[in-house]
């Protein structure tokens, strides 16, 4: 603790030093509890506040104790000798008034909270009591510093008004969802999937059912169905609770003839799984079968040899074919729904970026050599062919991915043809490091001049040597690393 004063100091309990002096206003006015000598009576006051003011009748500050030296240093000016109200904020000196005017506050029952101005302009709230001192001595006023609960009840406004954001912007989502699902013309009901009980149920699965209101609530689903339909209502959603989703299933509706795509989704809400069910009938909408040639081609595109994949805007894939599966060593399209298709090209964050840059600007890619790499380690050679799908302001993207890792060439390559052409080189792009093609590269240059300067000379290796620029022992190594002539019987002969 530290006071605001000259003189001597005591020590109290715990080593900090507490001044007094004979005359301090502090002990003397202190020194009249009964048994305690005046010393101990400050470090008491001390010790049991953070700021302690003596005050004569008019409120003026004749000694003061500070709890710590951070709290001396942030308050402004020196308070020794000033009005205790010229200490505190405007706002505050009512509060000052009141504990200096109130002769009931004087007996330490009464707390008033004040702001003192602070060096770094936000003021310090601090709570008062005040005791009138023995013989009208004047009065002793505690204060405890109340920055730290100040700084709590910030805390729990912030959260408060989080809270009353959020409670609100979750009232307006279940508001446009309860409209939604009221107002749609298709029947949704939510199952319980634990107990398939019908938990929620818009009017239109009401009607549809034959219940007005509430009455399909609480009932088992599936309801309403013939006896095929309701086994395969329950074989879909057998499946969509195994495997998260499945192919919606035509159902019929017990002595009626109208058919009924019906589809599930899993969801779960506080710890309880749901059926979202959705019941659309055939014909309508979105939920009428497709064309006799549409559904042939669909099949074709899922058992077709070369892998054929669509991807969403992003290149995350919504759909793939067994070929695909096969190349990528997987067993099902599950495994593959949701990943990006960068997960199994040669370059991770290269070829499906240039992909769809160039879909992007062109609309088709063809023939993009690369490797496809598998679950366990696999690579394969491929070409892909790809197009951008528009469908709405939902794009897409087809792949199609071709092995090409077992394709024999048409014509090998013979005599003095070249073992690469650019065509050759340039599809090996993506395939093969630049260093090494630019070593191969070089090195077939350089065999072709070593030769072309052979024949020009009619085989003579000194002639050719200088003819290349080179010397003649620096062409003899480069005989040998090519495996072109007899060069140790050319040595021989000329040594």
């Amino acid at each position: 603790m530290r006071r605001k004063n000259t003189g001597r100091t005591a020590a109290c309990s715990d080593g900090v030093s507490f001044p007094v002096k004979h005359n301090s206003a502090l002990k003397g006015t202190l020194g009249d509890f009964e048994g305690v000598d005046g010393s101990v009576a400050a470090r008491l006051v001390a010790a049991s506040s953070d700021i302690a003011l003596v005050l004569d009748k008019r409120g003026v500050i004749r000694d003061l104790v500070f709890g710590s030296e951070e709290l001396e240093r942030e308050v402004e000016g020196t308070w020794l000798g000033r009005s205790w109200a010229d200490t505190v904020t405007p706002e505050s000196r009512a509060a000052i008034e009141g504990l200096l005017q109130d002769e009931e506050a004087h007996t330490g029952g009464r707390w008033r909270q004040v702001l003192h101005p602070t060096r770094q302009g936000e003021p310090i709230p601090v709570r008062y009591s005040v005791v009138a001192l023995a013989d009208e001595q004047g009065l002793l006023a505690i204060g405890r510093d109340l920055q730290a609960v100040a700084a709590l009840q910030q805390q729990l406004a912030e959260s408060q008004q989080a809270l009353e954001r959020d409670y609100w912007r979750l009232r307006q989502m279940e508001t446009r969802y309860r409209l939604l699902f009221q107002t749609a013309s298709e029947a949704v009901l939510i199952v319980d999937a634990s107990t398939q009980k019908i938990v929620e149920a818009n009017p239109a699965a009401g009607q549809l059912l034959g219940e007005r209101g509430r009455g399909v609530l609480g009932r088992v689903f599936p309801t309403g169905f013939d006896e095929l339909g309701t086994q395969a209502v329950l074989g879909l959603l057998a499946a969509v609770r195994s495997a998260g989703r499945a192919d919606e299933v035509r159902a019929r509706l017990a002595g009626a003839p109208e058919q009924y795509h019906v589809s599930a989704a899993l969801l779960r809400q506080e710890n309880v799984t749901l059926y979202l069910v959705r019941l659309v009938a055939v014909g309508a909408g979105a939920g009428s079968p497709l064309p006799e040639a549409a559904t042939k081609l669909l099949k074709v595109v899922d058992s077709a040899p070369d892998g054929i994949v669509v991807t969403g805007a992003d290149g995350r894939i919504i759909s793939a074919n067994a070929a695909f599966l096969d190349l990528a060593q997987l067993a099902s399209e599950e495994q593959v729904r949701g990943v990006s298709l960068d997960h199994w090209l040669g370059r991770p964050g290269v070829d499906l970026n240039v992909l769809l840059a160039n879909l992007r600007q062109h609309g088709a890619v063809r023939l993009f050599g690369t490797i496809l790499r598998g679950e366990y380690g696999s690579s394969t050679e491929v070409e892909i062919s790809a197009v951008a799908v528009h469908n709405g302001e939902r794009g897409g993207f087809g792949f199609v991915i071709r092995n090409v890792g077992r394709r024999v060439s048409a014509e090998a390559p013979a005599g003095r043809e070249l073992p690469r052409s650019v065509e050759q080189l340039t599809e090996l792009v993506g395939r093969v490091p630049l260093k090494e093609l630019v070593r191969e590269s070089t090195d077939l240059i350089e065999r072709l001049c070593i030769e072309a300067a052979l024949e020009l000379t009619g085989d003579n290796r000194a002639s050719a040597a200088e003819l290349l620029g080179l010397s003649r022992q620096s062409l003899y190594v480069k005989l040998r690393r090519y495996g072109l002539g007899d060069v140790a019987a050319e040595e021989n002969s000329q040594g």
